[in-house]
């Protein structure tokens, strides 16, 4: 059974807490639209959202720790430590494995069949996936590294975390699996359990909506490679497709009105 941990920021830390509960919603319906029952999903959040979708799989933990500060350091320490109490509260779920999901990203409807299918590997990386512009009508096809690139990008069999008996002090460990999600994959070899590529597009990449924390506009990943050369940049457009209706039914992606 896969289990989905969503860490979700404070509305005291948003720019628009309408805008916030809006795409965790369709993230949140994207989770859910799963070919298979056999998964659970735990939300973590100062704040239960402003949603009107429901389903009988999902939890809430509202936790009362301090509301983090505006900077990148104290946004991301908030995140991993919402992360480590859904993964210690999700154990009574009795998962098999675990993906952490980003509350404005979404993913495959089939991840959760293949998980079932596959339950004693060790976990498999996001190697392929794709990123989207907000309201654009193309998609950018990321067909490697992709887990470099986003966050919601690793499943990880569950007795792997090593987590703690008790989660009243902070864990540092944790961060590998939130912090650096680019280094899981390379960390987890280097211990001995390596995860494996997984076979499909797995994760849709969300950018430009206005509450990302770290790549807000497609823009700055051109701005990150300007000293590449024009054949990698050729290469960057011409993985550019139009949306199709397949895509968005398999991700439950859908365009949000402010």
């Amino acid at each position: 059974m896969l289990l989905f941990v969503i860490p979700l920021k404070s509305a005291k830390v948003s720019k628009s807490w309408e805008l916030v509960c809006k795409l965790f919603e369709r993230t949140l319906k994207s989770v859910c639209n799963q070919t298979s029952t056999d998964f659970r999903v735990v939300v973590v959040c100062h704040e239960k959202p402003e949603i009107e979708f429901n389903h009988p799989h999902i939890t809430y933990i509202e936790v009362d720790f301090p509301v983090p500060e505006q900077d990148l350091i104290s946004k991301t320490l908030d995140k991993g430590r919402k992360i480590l109490w859904g993964l210690f509260y999700g154990r009574q779920f009795n998962p098999s494995h675990t993906m952490i999901v980003d509350a404005d990203d979404c993913i495959s409807k089939h991840l959760a069949a293949f998980v079932n299918q596959n339950p004693q590997s060790n976990g498999w990386f996001v190697n392929k996936g794709y990123v989207y512009q907000a309201d654009s009508k193309f998609i950018y096809f990321r067909k490697k590294a992709f887990n470099k690139l986003c966050g919601t990008c690793n499943i990880i069999r569950y007795d792997l975390h090593d987590l703690p008996d008790d989660i009243s002090q902070d864990y540092p460990e944790i961060n590998m699996y939130y912090e650096k999600h680019r280094d899981v994959e390379d960390k987890m070899a280097q211990r001995g359990t390596p995860l494996e590529a997984l076979p499909f597009f797995g994760a849709l990449y969300i950018v430009g909506n206005q509450e990302n924390i770290y790549l807000r506009d497609s823009s700055l990943f051109l701005e990150k490679n300007k000293d590449k050369g024009i054949l990698w940049k050729i290469k960057y457009f011409l993985n550019f497709r139009l949306l199709t209706k397949s895509i968005r039914e398999e991700f439950g992606l859908y365009d949000i009105v402010n």
